[in-house]
């Protein structure tokens, strides 16, 4: 099958030890859950890694479809200048899925930025380590509503299952950021609530009942990973497959979900 691998994962800076430095040590569980995932990944034997980050160029009436020949990482913004990662782009693949969002009316934009951001940074320093020839595409999503963001996933779907390639998909978001008072958004009650919620709803395959989270729930949940979750959710519709939890942790206020759906 050409969807071979897909995965959520966290992305917080400090997961990167020249970053995190001492405070990896509080996030050890989703460490060890990211180094699970990586040799899941690598098993898998990918050619292609699509990533859906919610931190890249965001246009509020399109997804969004960035396409380079060659990506690299750069997370000097967090102090550090050492961690260089350069990968290949998927250029085949993006032009399809272009044109698929033409042909269907998905309104989508495509763009060429070569700079990852650390939705994408952070989740890939872990799962390329030992796939040097892998080529990435990474999607943004937008402000359109959660079932847009499933049709936008069961279009990937589409150009994943009739390519010669065997792709991985990879979510990135964190959950809230108000589950603590020192939180970045302070604290708010609907934030362990949705963190609760989302686990519940993914082990139950209860996508309708994602659809259905009140809107003012989730806002007030400050979270970012909701929409990233809901495009891998479309690329994973009709395809069997299992939830497996592997690290849910909250040490700085944030939410941080690492699963697997293993096909």
């Amino acid at each position: 099958m050409p969807l071979v691998f897909a995965a959520i994962t966290p992305h917080p800076p400090l997961l990167i030890p020249t970053i995190g430095k001492e405070a990896v040590k509080q996030v050890e569980e989703t460490r060890k859950a990211m180094e699970k995932l990586e040799e899941n990944l690598y098993a898998s034997h990918p050619d292609v890694i699509f990533i859906i980050s919610p931190h890249g160029s965001f246009f509020p009436d399109a997804f969004t479809i960035n396409a380079c020949p060659e990506y690299e990482t750069d997370l000097r913004q967090f102090g550090d200048l050492a961690t260089k990662m350069k990968i290949k782009g998927e250029v085949g693949l993006s032009y399809q899925v272009r044109m698929a969002t033409k042909r269907e009316r998905i309104p989508a934009t495509m763009i060429s930025e070569p700079i990852l951001d650390h939705g994408s940074a952070v989740p890939l320093f872990y799962l390329l380590r030992h796939l040097p020839d892998i080529t990435l595409l990474q999607f943004g999503f937008c402000a359109l509503d959660r079932k847009k963001h499933l049709e936008f996933g069961r279009l990937l779907k589409e150009q994943i299952m009739t390519s010669n390639k065997r792709v991985a998909v990879v979510a990135s978001g964190d959950m809230s950021h108000a589950l603590t008072t020192d939180a970045p958004a302070g604290f708010n009650p609907a934030g362990p609530e949705f963190d609760r919620k989302i686990q519940e709803l993914l082990a139950a395959n209860n996508v309708a009942g994602i659809l259905q989270l009140d809107e003012r729930f989730v806002s007030d949940a400050a979270e970012c990973g909701l929409r990233s979750i809901l495009i891998l959710l479309g690329v994973l519709q009709r395809v069997n497959c299992s939830y497996r939890q592997y690290a849910y942790e909250a040490p700085f206020g944030v939410g941080y979900l690492t699963a697997e759906f293993i096909l």
